[in-house]
């Protein structure tokens, strides 16, 4: 039997029966947890509602009568309005709800908290890599990066090199597939035997791999399509992400591959490297070709220097940490209808736990944050960051607005299919993500995360850019819930699945690492799925489990092709959000350079063309 609202907390369920839920008591919605019929009567407390269209699971119906103009209270939040009448016991749709959100204001009122009780946790410690700026990693990686796209070749020219001969290159299972089905055409057997893909599939869970450097988790090659051929603010963007990857503490050391002619300049990566840590001692071999003899003279003074760079990476141990070192992201993508009910809430009691331990918490996608600005603010410790949070937010949805979009447009069409009909239904989900501890800081892409607690980071709602910056500004542990399924990993931090319902876990086990669906059913509660999720990620943390993602190499890198340009690159007070130029048509990119003579840039994920998270 499912347990009741009292056995719930932390913006979980208010309350619900087998087919229902009602997430807060002053919601004049409820939540289908099955598909419904139209005509079956519903309970709602004392009441019954009776179903004047059928309610897919994951959609909502209206408990009143609303009329048209009338807000839509889920969360106990306002989500939308009514646009046309709406009877008691009719489903929720884009048709007869449209995106609406409170007014907001500055703080308005004192936050008081209340911590979560930790004295598990205390004393509680991961296996680390230990830097010398004080920082731990949960992983201990060499990166090989370019410092603009025109190196993109070389650096695939160092992967081939290295990964095959350190024994990290992922098993070829897939080659081997091929193999097999071109043998099998050859013995003129392709269309009367099984193919053994099945075989295959097992071969991929069981092989090993046997590495040079038994310390190092492995060499990574990133590459993007920026660096050149934008602003100079999109190549300072880029050189701070870039260098939040060289300081990481996931990273023992970097090897960069510059033209020598770009806007990414060599000097603004020792720059911004300096910025995050004055003291620098990492390995850091920095490359450039057209200084450089010859390409081949180049690429073999890298291979060299690597592989001593490498050498001296693996002498790092792992060693007791407090899980108070960890800095943990926290993210949503193919977000469901059950998203804000189960996952969400259960990742923001882990944030809960963390903040009151000590440790790093980042919460981004500020499309996503779209009608809890005011519950934000009020939470921030300090009144300049709440004055920067709304500045960012409101600059980020005109920008978009500029160019024909805005926040409004954030849902999905699968978001959409599954629940999440508006962006301030999406958003007031997705914010439970971020528990409900204090905000330490606000931080605009790409600076680092030095604040203890939960820290706002303002970042598009697109999951790998999302997550490629969340890891750029220090994260070593993501925690990302998804509805929907979707494959997003990260080259060097540790990317942990968490599925808002038990038949996404079921239908798609070989990317999911834990299932919060249990919530739903009452089996348990926000809170011991919130607990499940921090045992699971000291375990991956300190390198007895590996997610996933990194099973499948999930090394998702996107920076964002051009327009990177932000507060924190401008050294200004306006936000110019990191993303990407619409190529979509000529009167797009005219209506794109427009935008930024009115010094306003579109985000990727506010413009139709470039996707959402």
């Amino acid at each position: 039997m499912p347990v009741t609202g009292e056995g719930l907390s932390n913006g979980g369920p208010g309350g619900h029966s087998d087919k229902v839920l009602q997430v807060h008591p002053q919601d004049n919605v409820l939540v289908a947890l099955d598909d419904l019929k139209r005509g079956q009567e519903i309970r709602a407390g004392t009441d019954t509602v009776m179903l004047v269209t059928a309610v897919p699971a994951k959609h909502k119906f209206a408990t009143r009568s609303l009329d048209s103009g009338e807000p839509v209270i889920m969360y106990g939040g306002i989500i939308g309005k009514a646009v046309v009448p709406i009877e008691r016991g009719e489903t929720i749709t884009t048709q007869n709800v449209h995106h609406h959100v409170a007014q907001v204001e500055g703080k308005t009122a004192p936050y008081s908290w209340t911590a979560p009780d930790v004295s598990r946790w205390q004393g509680r410690t991961f296996a680390g890599y230990q830097r010398a700026d004080g920082q731990v990693g949960t992983r201990n990686y060499w990166l090989v990066i370019p410092l603009v796209f025109c190196e993109n070749r070389n650096v695939a020219v160092l992967k081939q090199a290295f990964e095959e001969e350190l024994g990290y290159a992922p098993p070829q299972v897939y080659r081997n597939h091929v193999a097999r089905l071109v043998g099998l055409y050859k013995e003129g057997k392709i269309k009367t035997e099984d193919t053994g893909a099945t075989g295959i599939e097992r071969a991929r869970d069981v092989q090993e791999r046997r590495t040079v450097f038994q310390n190092l988790d492995g060499i990574k090659f990133l590459t993007h399509e920026g660096g050149c051929g934008g602003t100079r603010q999109d190549a300072g963007g880029l050189a701070g992400l870039l260098a939040g990857y060289i300081h990481h503490p996931n990273v023992a050391g970097a090897t960069v591959l510059s033209l020598g002619c770009q806007n990414a300049q060599i000097a603004s990566l020792r720059e911004e490297i300096q910025k995050r840590d004055p003291r620098f001692s990492k390995p850091l071999f920095i490359l450039e070709q057209q200084k450089s003899r010859s390409e081949f003279a180049m690429i073999s003074q890298a291979i060299e220097q690597t592989f001593l760079g490498m050498v001296e990476a693996n002498q790092c141990r792992r060693a007791p940490a407090p899980v108070s070192a960890l800095t943990v992201a926290l993210k949503c993508g193919g977000s469901d209808g059950f998203s804000g009910i189960s996952a969400n809430p259960a990742i923001g009691h882990t944030a809960d736990i963390m903040a009151a331990i000590g440790g790093k918490t980042v919460l981004s996608e500020f499309p996503e944050l779209c009608g809890v600005e005011q519950e934000l603010v009020n939470r921030c410790t300090r009144e300049k960051d709440g004055e920067r949070f709304l500045r960012l937010m409101r600059d980020y949805n005109a920008r978009a607005q500029a160019i024909g979009s805005g926040f409004d447009m954030n849902p999905s069409p699968g978001n959409i299919r599954d629940g999440l009909i508006t962006d301030a239904m999406k958003s007031a989900g997705a914010a439970k993500k971020g528990g409900t501890s204090p905000v330490a800081a606000v931080l605009d892409f790409p600076e680092y995360i030095t604040e203890r607690g939960l820290n706002l980071l303002c970042t598009p709602g697109n999951d790998v850019e999302c997550v490629t910056a969340q890891v750029g500004s220090g994260a070593s542990v993501v925690l990302f819930t998804t509805g929907l399924g979707t494959p997003t990993g990260n080259p060097i931090a540790p990317v942990v699945k968490i599925s808002t319902n038990s038949e996404l876990a079921g239908r798609m086990p070989d990317i999911i690492d834990l299932d919060a669906g249990p919530i739903l059913t009452g089996q348990k509660s926000v809170e011991a799925i919130g607990e499940d999720v921090l045992e699971l990620v000291i375990r991956v943390a300190s390198g007895e489990l590996h997610t996933k993602a990194e099973s499948l190499a999930q090394d998702d890198l996107f920076p964002g092709k051009e327009e990177f340009p932000s507060e924190y690159d401008l050294e200004i007070q306006r936000h110019v959000p990191f993303g990407g130029q619409c190529r979509s048509s000529h009167r797009g990119r005219q209506r794109h350079r427009a935008s930024h003579r009115r010094d306003v840039c579109c985000s990727r994920s506010a413009h139709p063309h470039c996707g959402f998270g």
